[in-house]
């Protein structure tokens, strides 16, 4: 089992970077757990939505603001590992404000337009950008199956600007120019079980798969408390959050598995 304690150098190359990658997050037990049950969840292939991409291409993904007990999607969202995290990494308690599955299947998976998830997040009413997410490699991400992109020190430029991209909401175009001229483009490639923590107000899209392989990732993301939205919204506002010992992202996965 995975123990991941959040240093004080990963932090500060978070408060500097707005990102910080962790190896190695869930262990070899629990990827392919994730995996396995991810990739026979009928739900979850039923549930599938599409997001055109503007580049003649569509994302399927699915969304869920329910926190289940009987699944390893609740039981990775409540693990210790990542909650407290979070809280360090923005310094208050923080929520479940939704975790949601991409589906990049080979050849066909399309891209995400350059964005902010603070971008969408903001019409939301959430008054700050104080919001960040984990995303945990399902499967293998490379630059040729298509991994998350990001502009690092970008959030700390604000929230800019955002606009329709095919079904998507993208940042605007000039800025994120501006900004791949002034800082840095990193590709987060990422083992399988690998995560890197974001914040919400960092610029970040992925490429279209044209690969042969799948890119499947598995994203928590979180509010903190103190930013509470001041109207409803599809996501849900402030409850508290139970954290659960590590062991049972293993413990539910293997009984939801039936091992």
């Amino acid at each position: 089992m995975s123990r991941f304690v959040l240093s004080p150098a990963q932090l500060a190359t978070f408060q500097s970077d707005g990102y910080i990658v962790v190896p190695n997050l869930l262990d070899d037990e629990e990827t392919d757990l994730l995996r396995t049950i991810a990739k026979t969840d009928h739900e979850l292939q039923r549930d599938a939505g599409s997001r055109a991409d503007g580049e003649g291409g569509a994302v399927k993904l699915v969304v869920r603001n329910d926190l289940p007990d009987d699944t390893i999607y609740g039981a990775i969202v409540r693990s210790r590992r990542i909650v407290e995290t979070m809280q360090s990494l923005f310094g208050d308690e923080v929520y479940h404000y939704h975790h949601k599955m991409i589906l990049k299947e080979a050849r066909v998976g399309g891209a995400w337009a350059w964005h902010q998830d603070y971008g969408y997040w903001y019409n939301n009413g959430c008054l700050f950008p104080d919001m960040g997410s984990c995303m945990i490699a399902v499967d293998r991400a490379t630059k040729e199956n298509g991994c998350l992109q990001v502009v690092k020190r970008s959030h700390l430029m604000g929230r800019i600007d955002h606009l329709k991209v095919g079904d998507q909401t993208g940042a605007d175009p000039e800025r994120v120019a501006a900004s791949l001229q002034r800082l840095e483009l990193v590709y987060c490639e990422l083992e399988p079980g690998s995560a890197i923590f974001f914040h919400g107000n960092v610029l970040h899209r992925s490429d279209q798969n044209k690969s042969e392989h799948p890119r499947w990732a598995f994203i928590c993301c979180y509010n903190t408390r103190h930013n509470d939205p001041y109207k409803d919204s599809k996501h849900p506002r402030y409850t508290p959050l139970e954290i659960w010992d590590d062991a049972r992202v293993a413990e539910i996965g293997r009984m939801q598995a039936g091992r």
